[in-house]
């Protein structure tokens, strides 16, 4: 059995680790001193280091972990990512922890970004997204355009209800909030609320998720349901295809306080 843990850097980021108890990969390592203490404390060797888009809280950590390890570093060929590296475009597939991860191109948060998805771990479905999806909410569009956000969202959200999505910051309360504002009757969503408000309490993460939860809950994964775009269209009256209503779900989100 692998074991998949979420390594809190910053404010809120979480550094995903995966290990079988000798070796390990790292997701996202934007700082590397609690990924090497990882490493140290449970005695493991970093074999690969997975990089899904090149903004420093995600890219600050991999020229240190590699030096000090040794590791392969993975990550989006459109990218700027510190070298060398592994180039990778939609399609290819990285064999780690005796896991073969299929390449996702996943555009919108950044131009390139990447997820890497593996069909199988422990059992079911494993999602590393980045900051595409996020638990109750998506990326914000820095570089691309609502058309292209939205085709990534379309592209996870066909993924298997059970997969394991691990996305990388702890927002998901701050989503949840503007989540209500969107579908306030959302009975699902309301539920989820409140399990995510005692995790918290005590100080634990609210993720990983999955994306048959996301699907019930995530407005960014909902743009095309009446409640939705009803919503949006209060807020955008030119909201009227599903580009428009997602371009002014994501707008509200912007600036919601």
């Amino acid at each position: 059995m692998l074991k998949l843990i979420p390594i809190p850097a910053f404010a809120d980021n979480y550094l995903w680790m995966l290990h079988d108890g000798q070796r390990a990969l790292v997701v996202d390592p934007g700082d590397a001193a609690p990924v090497l203490q990882v490493l140290k404390d449970q005695a493991l060797q970093l074999e690969s280091i997975l990089v899904t888009h090149h903004h420093m809280d995600h890219t600050g950590g991999v020229a240190a972990l590699r030096e000090a390890t040794g590791a392969q570093v993975y990550g989006p060929a459109s990218e700027k990512i510190p070298a060398p590296y592994q180039p990778l475009r939609e399609g290819d597939v990285v064999r780690s922890m005796n896991l073969d991860f299929t390449v996702l191109e996943v555009p919108g948060h950044t131009a390139g970004h990447i997820a890497f998805y593996a069909p199988e771990m422990n059992g079911r479905p494993l999602l590393f997204c980045g900051d595409t999806l996020f638990s109750g909410g998506c990326g914000r569009l820095f570089e691309g355009t609502p058309a292209q956000m939205l085709a990534s969202l379309d592209k996870l959200a066909a993924l298997p209800g059970q997969t394991c999505v691990c996305c990388t910051h702890e927002y998901t309360l701050s989503n949840l909030r503007f989540a209500l504002a969107v579908e306030p009757d959302n009975a699902d969503l309301v539920d989820y609320h409140a399990e995510c408000v005692k995790l918290r309490m005590h100080e634990q993460p609210t993720l990983p998720t999955s994306i048959a939860r996301e699907l019930l809950i995530n407005p960014f994964l909902r743009t095309r349901q009446a409640t939705v775009k009803q919503a949006a269209r209060h807020f955008d009256a030119a909201a009227h295809d599903d580009i428009s209503v997602f371009a002014a779900i994501r707008q509200w989100k912007n600036q919601f306080k």
